[in-house]
C-alpha cells in the first residue's frame, strides 16, 4: 500500500506534521492574550470582559468534540476537516466587523469555537489509526502543534496588529487558516480497516477493551476516573494560560513586555509535555501518567503560594510546570482513551472524554477571575489548585485501571 508515493509504513509519518500544522492554526486561541489589550481599547471593555470570547470558544470547542466523532464516521475525515477549517476561518474574518463585545463573543467565541471543535479531533483520529503500534508518541507529536501554536502565532499576531490593526489581523489570520486547513484536508485519510504496519503482530490477550462499545465506556469506572482527572488537569492548566501575563505583572512585578515574552517559553513546555506524557503513558500506564502530572501541579501550586515580588525564577519554574502538565493531559487523555476503550470508536469516545476539557476551562478561568476580583490577588487561586492536585492523585490511584501488556495496548 502506498501513501504519499511511499510505502505506507514510511508515508504515514508525514501525517504527523500535517496534522500538527492543522492544530497549530486552531491553537491560536492560546494566543488570545495578544488580542486582549487592543480589543479592550477598541471596544472600551474591561479585562474580565475581554476574556469572555476566549472562554466561550474553549467551552464550545469541548462540547463539539463528541459530535465530531459521529461526523467523522459518517462524512469522512477530509470533509469534516474542510468544514471545520472554513468555519474557523469565517469566525476570525467576521470578528473584524466593527461591533461590540456581544458580537465578538458570537463571531470568535461561538463561530470560531464551533470550527475548532469540529476540526480538532480529525488529525488525532487519523494518526491514531495509522499508528496502532505507536499510539502515544504519534498522538503526542501531532497534538504538539496545538501547544506550540503561541510560540509562532503570538509574535505573528502582535506583528500584524502593530502593522495593520486588530481588525485586519483577524481577516489575515482567517484567510490564512482557511487556505492551510483546506489544503491539508485533501490528504487526511484513514487506513483500510484490515491494514496494519508491516512486521507488527499484536498478540490478543484480552478482548474486553478492544470490543468495548461506547455504551460500555460510559458504564466504566475508568471513564469517570479519566473524565474527572482530565477536568482537574484542564482546570489548573487553562487557568494558568489565562492569568500568566497579568499575574507576572501584578505579583512578580515584571513589565508588560517581559511578561508577554514568557508566554512563548511556556508554550515550549506545553508542547514538550505532550511528547513526554505521550511516551510516558505508552511506556508505563495511564494511572502513573496522571499521578505524575498531578504531582507537578502540586509542586507548582505550592511554589506560587510563596511567590512574591522579584521571584522570577519561582514564577518561571512553576508556570512551566503548569503548562507542561496541561500539555501532558492533551496526550494522556487521548492515549488513555485508546488504551482502555475501543479504537474503532475512538473519535466518538474521545469526543465524550474531551468534554472534561470544557468543564475545566469554564471552572478554572471563572474561578481565577473571581478570586482576583474578591481578594485583589491571584495568589489565593493556588489553594484550590493544590487541593485539586491531591484529589487528582487519589482519583487516579483508585479509579484508573492498571496498564495492560504492550501487546494488549497495541490491540486497542
Amino acid at each position: 500500500m502506498q501513501l504519499f508515493g511511499m510505502p505506507a509504513e514510511k508515508g504515514r509519518w508525514l501525517l504527523i506534521p500535517l496534522g500538527a500544522i492543522v492544530l497549530l492554526c486552531l491553537g491560536t486561541v492560546y494566543s488570545w492574550s495578544i488580542f486582549r489589550k487592543p480589543l479592550e481599547k477598541l471596544l472600551s471593555i474591561n479585562a474580565t470582559e475581554s476574556l469572555l470570547p476566549f472562554t466561550v470558544l474553549l467551552v464550545l470547542f469541548a462540547v463539539l468534540m463528541p459530535i465530531t466523532g459521529f461526523c467523522i464516521n459518517r462524512f469522512g475525515t477530509r470533509t469534516v476537516t474542510a468544514v471545520g477549517g472554513v468555519i474557523t476561518g469565517l469566525g476570525y474574518i467576521l470578528s473584524s466587523i466593527n461591533g461590540n463585545l456581544q458580537l465578538l463573543t458570537f463571531t470568535y467565541g461561538v463561530i470560531a469555537g464551533v470550527g475548532v471543535g469540529i476540526a480538532y479531533g480529525v488529525p488525532l483520529a487519523v494518526v491514531a489509526k495509522w499508528f496502532p503500534d505507536k499510539k502515544g508518541i504519534a498522538v503526542g507529536l501531532t497534538v504538539i502543534g496545538f501547544g506550540l501554536s503561541p510560540l509562532i502565532t503570538a509574535p505573528l499576531a502582535k506583528s500584524l496588529i502593530d502593522s495593520y490593526g486588530v481588525r485586519q489581523t483577524f481577516v489575515i489570520l482567517g484567510v490564512a487558516f482557511t487556505a492551510i486547513i483546506l489544503a491539508i484536508a485533501t490528504v487526511l485519510k484513514t487506513p483500510p480497516q484490515d491494514w496494519q504496519p508491516e512486521g507488527w503482530n499484536p498478540t490478543v490477550t484480552t478482548q474486553n477493551h478492544s470490543s468495548s462499545s461506547q455504551g460500555k465506556m460510559l458504564e466504566s469506572q475508568s471513564f469517570y476516573g479519566l473524565w474527572l482527572c482530565y477536568t482537574i488537569g484542564s482546570f489548573s492548566g487553562l487557568a494558568a494560560i489565562g492569568i500568566s501575563s497579568p499575574l507576572a505583572q501584578e505579583i512578580i512585578k515584571l513589565d508588560a513586555a517581559t511578561a508577554a515574552s514568557t508566554v512563548s517559553l511556556f508554550a515550549v513546555f506545553n508542547a514538550l509535555g505532550r511528547i513526554f506524557f505521550g511516551w510516558f503513558t505508552d511506556r508505563f500506564s495511564p494511572k502513573l501518567g496522571a499521578i505524575a502530572s498531578f504531582v507537578l501541579v502540586l509542586i507548582a501550586s505550592l511554589m506560587m503560594l510563596k511567590a512574591g515580588e522579584g521571584a522570577v525564577a519561582t514564577y518561571l519554574v512553576a508556570f512551566s510546570l503548569f503548562y507542561f502538565s496541561l500539555g501532558g493531559w492533551l496526550a494522556i487523555a487521548p492515549t488513555t482513551t485508546l488504551i482502555l476503550f475501543s479504537s474503532a470508536d475512538y473519535a466518538k469516545n474521545y469526543g465524550i472524554v474531551f468534554t472534561a476539557y470544557g468543564a475545566g476551562a469554564l471552572g478554572g478561568t471563572l474561578l481565577a477571575g473571581r478570586i482576583r476580583d474578591i481578594f485583589g490577588s491571584y495568589t489565593v487561586f493556588f489553594y484550590p489548585t493544590t487541593a485539586l492536585a491531591i484529589l487528582g492523585i487519589v482519583l487516579a490511584v483508585f479509579m484508573l485501571k492498571r496498564s495492560f501488556s504492550t501487546s494488549t495496548v497495541a490491540q486497542v
